[in-house]
């Protein structure tokens, strides 16, 4: 009895001992290096610094992680038992103020977006929001983002706003109405009869329509008189005499008591705004250069200097980096000027019309391939060509994505569009599915501005080629749906089925094809003359 005693005393100061002797660490987590965590919707833990190694874990947002060091653009890191390497841009500290809230913002990628009162595309619209434009984010329905802009709640469509998620250190020693600046403030008392252009620059049209037809361009803290208003637009007296209209988004029901000039408060001229998430900052204006750093959308740079199809930013450690033109906007909320160079058009020509043909695919992106082995891409360039000879010679300037067998991204073709405010933007594809009896051209649009287009155009081609008319439909695409100008996406035809494949390959095709789309375009700006 006495040795079982004793063995059991034995046994309790061997646990007590082994308890009191264990290191205590108030934050082992933090002993071999900083507290990082995952700041995007997935990240790799690769075996090396580099994206060749292989995958050993894929990490989700927020997953904390420590630092163990830094190899270039990569950090090692540890996570439970397991190391590896992770891209350095895709982590961040994690040591968060007390005072510091997670917020929101909406992003606008695309020019004049509908603010509306409710989710639905038929509900009435409040306002539009300019490219780069941020707005708070209030709530999600669907597809559908309730955000507060302006001082007015409202919903935009999800497909066309970009979502930033943001850390904000709130310091209560900071007056978030604090200037240190001293702004010169134009003083101006309400006045529902006079109209003051808050923008730029915005164009004076003949209807209350962005398609109408442009009569003049009114410029920042010009006034004029008001006759009559219907709905978001509002009717001015530009010259004696002479009336028009302009959407009252662009200005404001007031008068100018004073003439002194206003300071700017909007982003400089010469600045771009990031208008995608993940954006890529790099050493050189190349796409194989490396990566500076990563960005969100809603971030401004200032311009140092433009190479070709790349800006020169600097950033905020007096560094600079390259950042491509077609993920950034530099709009500053206006309608793009009518160009003052730009001739007279006539009836029955195409002159002085800028159009953008955009030959689909190219390089490593074949696009699809027939049954008879026919690539989208190589009979895409020859249609565009042949387009591109019959518009030159009815007058218009035309401007080509591409040229040759290379790879464009959908973006630069979008920015191609925007820079040289193109007249319309057609871009050329030919169609595939699996249900080889599937027969047929089609013409889509996306946005509402682009319907007239679409139906003039496919009207054309259907007078030419003996396809089946798929007719002109909502298609949800990317050069599309961004495009601020005019613009439609053609199928011509589908290369998954064997008889029609063998028909939209030949030259008499191509030649009839062109001629519908150019007798629609040619129609469809004539129409334009008479509105």
């Amino acid at each position: 009895m006495y040795n079982k005693r004793l063995a059991i005393i034995l046994s309790l100061l061997l646990v007590f001992t082994a308890i009191f002797t264990l290191p205590i660490s108030k934050e082992p987590a933090h002993a071999e290096g900083e507290q990082l965590y995952v700041n995007a919707e997935i990240l790799y833990l690769r075996e090396g610094p580099g994206l060749s190694y292989p995958i050993l874990e894929t990490l989700k947002d927020g997953t904390a992680v420590t630092s163990l060091g830094k190899d270039g653009d990569w950090q090692k890191v540890r996570v439970g038992n397991q190391e590896g390497f992770v891209a350095s841009w895709l982590v961040e500290s994690a040591k968060k103020s007390s005072a510091a809230t997670n917020q929101k913002t909406v992003v606008a990628r695309v020019n004049t977006l509908n603010l509306r009162a409710e989710p639905s595309l038929s509900a009435a619209v409040l306002a539009k929001i300019s490219s780069g434009t941020e707005s708070t984010f209030l709530q999600q329905k669907g597809d559908w983002i309730q955000v507060q802009f302006d001082g007015m709640t409202g919903w935009v469509f999800g497909d066309y706003v970009t979502i930033k998620e943001a850390t904000v250190l709130q310091d209560p020693s900071t007056d978030a109405n604090d200037d240190s600046e001293v702004k010169n403030i134009q003083s101006s008392e309400n006045d529902p009869n006079t109209f003051t252009i808050n923008v730029s620059a915005v164009n004076i049209r003949k209807k209350p329509d962005l398609t109408a037809k442009k009569l003049k361009l009114a410029t920042k803290n010009e006034q004029f008189t008001v006759v009559s208003r219907d709905h978001n637009w509002v009717q001015i007296e530009y010259e004696e005499g002479k009336k028009g209209w302009i959407y009252s988004f662009y200005g404001t029901f007031t008068k100018q008591k004073t003439t002194t000039k206003q300071k700017e408060t909007t982003r400089s001229e010469e600045s771009v705004t990031i208008i995608y998430n993940g954006t890529n900052l790099r050493e050189q204006p190349t796409t194989s250069s490396n990566v500076v750093a990563r960005v969100d959308a809603g971030t401004t740079y200032k311009i140092i200097e433009t190479e070709g199809e790349w800006y020169k930013i600097a950033l905020n450690d007096d560094n600079t980096a390259y950042v491509a033109d077609w993920v950034v906007t530099n709009d500053q909320g206006t309608e793009k000027p009518i160009s003052a160079n730009k001739e007279k058009r006539k009836k029955g020509t195409l002159k002085g019309l800028t159009l953008v043909v955009d030959a689909g695919h190219g390089g490593n992106d074949r696009g699809t391939t027939g049954v008879r082995n026919t690539d989208e891409k190589d009979i895409t360039i020859l249609t565009a060509e042949l387009l591109r000879s019959k518009l030159q010679a009815a007058g218009a300037n035309v401007i080509m994505t591409r040229e040759s067998d290379v790879y464009v991204d959908l973006r630069k073709r979008v920015a191609v569009s925007h820079q040289s405010n193109a007249d319309a933007f057609i871009s050329i594809h030919y169609d595939a599915l699996e249900d080889s009896s599937v027969h047929g051209f089609t013409t889509y649009y996306t946005n509402s501005y682009q319907q007239e287009l679409a139906e003039y155009i496919n009207a054309g081609i259907a007078e030419k080629i003996s396809l089946k008319d798929r007719g002109a439909r909502f298609g949800n695409y990317l050069v599309l749906r961004e495009n601020r100008q005019p613009s439609v996406l053609l199928e011509l035809g589908y290369l998954s089925n064997p008889t029609e494949e063998r028909t939209i390959t030949t030259d008499y095709f191509r030649e009839q094809a062109t001629l519908g789309i150019y007798q629609g375009l040619l129609d469809y700006f004539d129409d334009q003359l008479e509105k």
